[in-house]
């Protein structure tokens, strides 16, 4: 016999069906929480089968972000065989079926029936080290988005009080910019300091630059104030808004450092990582990046699956 078990995952539950041949389907389906208890009584009914059958059966479910991510850890520590499909499969075993209603219990024996028709793949665990690449690549691409929005909002709350400050530095979001700005936030501010005031502040938070660099900057802040058309802040509520999204900025390139430092750690005792960094215009965080969503290479026996799995491959339509 050949017995297969269809999971059906869904948030915090799966539907099971067991087959215990083709053809075979064994008992109704029913519902198992993904918590201890009921994995563990997944773990009992999967033992259950392997006596009914003979044979150990292999587990059939849908990649569904991260909803299976318990059940499949669980069951690869007992040593079950897993395979992992693309719900796009699935969905189109479920186009030619004749049931075309959705429901997990038709769902979980589909993935039985396409067990026994396709050629399935068995999943292959990745390794603890591309996971947590990919973890930290995804939460560095996170952060640098929300960033994005809050520099936004920032600059627009800037060119309500101060617009002639952008331009002075280099960078407007740079570390000595911004906590330059936290002291200065107006141009009265720049405009009641004395030039060797704002010239100590920006030497104070930019080591790496000469005094003198630090005092040309206090002079062109000093002109950037004299020509700035809001005169006085009328709105105080802009100034509580400029330190806070200055606070805001700070933390998040403080988080993205220390990512990118850990994502450069993880990514030089990958092998692949030199090579694919040596393809012009891939830089590190890309090329940590490609690695960890690929995985574990092997998977693709051809450069035609992983360009398919890369989903970069051109598509022919034909008009009717």
């Amino acid at each position: 016999m050949n017995p297969v078990i269809g999971l059906d995952i869904s948030k915090g539950e799966s539907q099971v069906q067991a087959f215990l041949d083709r053809g075979k389907p064994y008992r109704k389906s029913f519902e198992v929480d993904h918590t201890l208890e009921g994995l563990s009584s997944l773990v009992s009914f999967l033992e259950y089968v392997k006596q009914e059958a003979g044979k150990k059966p292999s587990v059939i479910l849908e990649s569904t972000g991260h909803y299976q991510t318990s059940v499949v850890q669980y069951l690869e520590e007992r040593g079950y065989l897993l395979i992992i499909i693309n719900p796009l499969i699935s969905y189109k075993a479920r186009g030619s079926s004749l049931r075309k209603v959705k429901t997990d219990a038709i769902d979980a024996y589909l993935l039985c029936e396409l067990y026994y028709k396709e050629e399935l793949e068995p999943y292959k665990r990745r390794g603890v080290q591309l996971l947590n690449l990919r973890n930290l690549t995804r939460q560095h691409e996170n952060i640098t988005g929300v960033m994005i929005q809050t520099k936004l909002q920032f600059q627009a709350v800037l060119e309500q009080v101060f617009p002639e400050y952008i331009g002075v530095f280099g960078d407007l979001y740079s570390v000595v910019s911004l906590l330059t700005l936290s002291k200065f936030p107006s141009s009265e501010d720049i405009l009641k300091a004395s030039e060797e005031a704002i010239t100590d502040k920006i030497f104070e938070v930019c080591k790496s630059r000469s005094i003198k660099w630090a005092n040309e900057k206090a002079i062109q802040l000093k002109a950037a104030a004299a020509r700035n058309p809001f005169e006085k802040t009328v709105y105080q509520s802009h100034i509580l808004s400029l330190g806070m999204y200055i606070n805001i900025l700070l933390q998040y390139k403080e988080h993205l450092s220390k990512l990118e430092a850990e994502i450069d750690a993880l990514a030089k005792e990958i092998e692949e990582y030199n090579i694919i960094k040596s393809i012009p215009g891939i830089g590190e965080k890309i090329a940590a990046t490609i690695i960890s969503e690929i995985g574990e290479i092997d998977r693709f026996n051809h450069p035609k699956k992983l360009v398919a799995f890369a989903g970069v491959d051109p598509s022919v339509f034909e008009s009717g």
